[in-house]
C-alpha cells in the first residue's frame, strides 16, 4: 500500500478499536475539554458497545474516525430533548453520528470529506433518512460544507459548546462534499448504467400494445434481435429471464425424448430446478463450478433415448463460458435439439444461434435497457398448444406476432433505444476491459476461477477463507464500487464478481483494483498482527 493513500473502513478489529479510543482521547479529553484527562490516554465512549465506527486507514494508522448508532435515546435526546420536536419536518429512521475526529496533521479537509462521503453511503444502504451530530463550534465552517445544518439551541459548557445539527441525502447533495462526491460505478452483472438515450426513450408517452405503432416498434425490435444472433425467429416476453427458461422447459416438455442438462454452476442448477418443475424427464452432468465439460464427458451421457441438451452458455456464478462450437459439434452429430441460456451473453459477446434450437435472453444485463423483457430464440414454426398455460406457451405469441398479452411500450422504447447503441465495438469493449482488468488482478495475486475458460463478461475472485467477502464487498461499495458479492451462492464460496459489460475508463478500473488490493492486504495483515498479538 502507498504511504501517501488512505481508505475508509467500518472498524473490526481489537488493534482498531485501541486506536479508535486513543484518537477520541486526543480530541475530547486534550484538544477539546469536554472529559477529563487520565494517565492511560484512552477514551472509551459510553455507548461503544452500540456503536459502529468509520474510520479512516493509512498503512496500519487510524487517522480519522466517526461513530454511528439508532439505538435512543441519542445523546442529543438527553441534551435537547427528543431531537424530532426540534424539526419542522417529520423523521422516520435516525440515526446519531457522533465523535468526528482526525488527526491533527490529516487535516487538509480530504479525510473529513471521505468520512462524510462513506458516512452517507452506509446511511443510505442501511435505511437512515437522518443523521444526527453535536457540533463543535470550532468546526462549523467544516460541518457545513459537508452537509451539516444547524438546528436547536447550544449545549455543552462554556469551554465546549456544541451545536445540534442534522445532516440528510438532500443537504449532502447540495453542500461542498457532496457536490464533488463521484457517481458510484457499478461493476454488476445487472443492472449496469443505463444511457441517457435508453432513459428518455423510457420516459415516453405509453402507447397501446394494439396499435399499429406498437407492432411496428415491436417488429423493429425483433428484426435487430434475430440478426444480432442469426436467429429465424424471436418472441418478446413480459417478464424476466426466468420466465423465458420456463418458455424453453414448455416446449420441452412437449418432446418425447430424455434430455440432458448440464450444470457447472449457478443457473445450471437452476434450469434443473425449472425442468423438474415442468415435469420434464432429463439427465443431468453436473461439474464443479467453473470447471469445463469435456466432450468426452457428455458423449459418456448421451443415450439413445435423449433428445435434447439445455445448458447456460455464459455461467455468471462462476465467470465460466461453455464452450458453443463443441455443444453444436456434438449436437449436430447426435441429432440433438441444443437449448442455450444465453441471458448473460447477449449484448456482451458476439453469440451466433445458428444450429440452436432454443435460446433465451434479456433485455437488462448487456443489452443494457431495462429490466422487464425476456426473448426466447428460435427458427423452427411452433404451434400452439392446448397442455400449456398460455403465458408459456410459444406457440401462443408465435401466432400473436409476440402480442397475445398487454405490454408495456416503454419497456419496448427503452429496448429499441439500447439495442440501436449494440455493434462490433460494444463486444470488443467487453472483451477489452475484461482483458486489462484480468492483469491487473494478477498483477496483485488474485485467485481467478474459470482463468482458462473465462467469460469476458465477468470475472471471480476467491477471496481469502481468513476475510469475508462481505466484508471486503461492503468496503469497496462505501468507496463507491459496487461489486458482486451479496448473491447467496457467491457468500458461500467467498468469492466476488467484476463485471466487464459497462463501460468503463482504464483509470476507473485501476483505482478500483488498486483499492481491493489495499483493503485485502490491509485485512489480512490486521488479522496476522491480531494472531501474534493473541487477540
Amino acid at each position: 500500500m502507498s504511504k501517501h493513500e488512505f481508505f475508509f473502513k467500518i472498524a473490526t478489529t481489537a488493534d482498531e478499536f485501541e486506536q479508535i479510543h486513543r484518537l477520541n482521547y486526543q480530541t475530547f479529553s486534550e484538544e477539546i475539554p469536554q472529559h477529563e484527562k487520565n494517565e492511560e490516554q484512552k477514551l472509551v465512549d459510553p455507548f461503544h458497545a452500540e456503536n459502529t465506527y468509520i474510520i479512516c486507514i493509512k498503512e496500519n494508522e487510524v487517522i480519522g474516525m466517526t461513530a454511528i448508532r439508532d439505538n435512543r435515546p441519542f445523546s442529543l435526546d438527553r441534551k435537547i430533548g427528543p431531537v424530532e420536536q426540534s424539526l419542522s419536518f417529520p423523521v422516520n429512521a435516525p440515526c446519531e453520528v457522533r465523535l468526528l475526529s482526525v488527526k491533527k496533521e490529516y487535516r487538509n479537509g480530504r479525510v473529513f470529506l471521505g468520512l462524510a462521503q462513506f458516512l452517507i453511503k452506509y446511511c443510505l444502504k442501511k435505511g437512515y433518512d437522518i443523521a444526527f451530530i453535536s457540533g463543535t463550534v470550532r468546526q462549523l465552517k467544516l460541518y457545513g460544507q459537508l452537509g451539516f445544518q444547524p438546528f436547536a439551541h447550544l449545549t455543552g459548557t462554556d469551554e465546549a459548546r456544541f451545536q445540534p445539527m442534522y445532516l440528510t441525502k438532500t443537504t449532502f447533495d447540495e453542500s461542498i462534499a457532496g457536490r464533488i462526491l463521484p457517481p458510484a460505478i457499478p461493476f454488476l452483472p445487472g443492472p449496469v448504467q443505463i444511457s441517457e438515450k435508453v432513459m428518455n426513450a423510457l420516459g415516453k408517452s405509453p402507447i397501446s400494445h394494439r396499435s399499429d405503432q406498437y407492432k411496428e416498434k415491436i417488429a423493429k425490435a425483433k428484426d435487430i434481435l434475430t440478426k444480432l444472433v442469426n436467429s429465424k425467429y424471436v418472441h418478446i416476453f413480459l417478464g424476466s429471464g426466468t420466465l423465458a427458461n420456463d418458455v424453453v422447459a414448455g416446449q420441452l416438455s412437449l418432446e418425447t425424448g430424455r434430455g440432458l442438462i448440464l450444470a457447472n454452476g449457478e443457473f445450471g442448477i437452476r434450469l434443473v430446478e425449472q425442468a423438474n418443475r415442468l415435469g420434464l424427464q432429463f439427465d443431468v452432468l453436473q461439474k464443479d463450478w467453473g470447471h469445463a465439460f469435456t466432450r468426452d464427458e457428455i458423449i459418456s451421457n448421451i443415450s439413445s433415448k435423449t433428445g435434447w441438451i439445455w445448458v447456460v452458455h455464459s455461467e455468471t456464478s462462476s465467470g465460466m463460458l461453455n464452450d458453443l462450437s463443441l455443444l453444436k459439434e456434438i449436437s449436430e452429430q447426435h441429432k440433438l435439439k441444443l437449448c442455450l441460456d444465453c441471458i448473460s451473453s447477449l449484448g456482451a459477446i458476439e453469440v451466433d444461434l445458428e444450429g440452436v434450437y432454443l435460446a433465451t435472453g434479456v433485455s437488462g444485463k448487456a443489452i443494457r435497457a431495462l429490466t422487464g423483457l425476456s426473448f426466447v430464440f428460435h427458427h423452427h414454426e411452433v404451434k400452439p398448444s392446448l397442455t400449456l398455460t398460455k403465458y408459456l406457451d410459444l406457440g401462443t405469441y408465435m401466432a400473436k406476432d409476440s402480442i397475445p398479452f398487454s405490454q408495456s411500450s416503454n419497456l419496448l422504447e427503452a429496448l429499441l433505444a439500447a439495442l440501436e447503441e449494440i455493434n462490433r465495438e460494444t463486444f470488443e469493449k467487453v472483451v477489452e476491459t475484461h482483458s486489462f482488468l484480468k492483469n491487473q488482478l494478477k498483477q496483485f495475486g488474485f485467485t481467478i476461477i474459470s482463468e482458462e475458460n473465462s467469460s469476458p463478461i465477468i470475472l471471480t475472485i476467491e477471496i481469502p477463507r481468513s476475510l469475508s467477502s462481505v466484508v471486503i464487498g461492503d468496503i469497496l461499495f462505501n468507496h463507491g464500487y459496487q461489486l458482486h458479492y451479496e448473491s447467496d451462492y457467491l457468500q458461500k464460496r467467498n468469492w466476488i464478481q467484476i463485471a466487464c459489460i459497462d463501460h468503463y475508463d482504464k483509470a476507473d478500473l485501476e483505482k478500483m483494483a488498486n483499492l481491493l488490493n489495499r483493503v485485502i492486504t490491509y485485512e489480512q495483515t490486521a488479522i496476522q498482527q491480531a494472531l501474534v498479538n493473541g487477540k
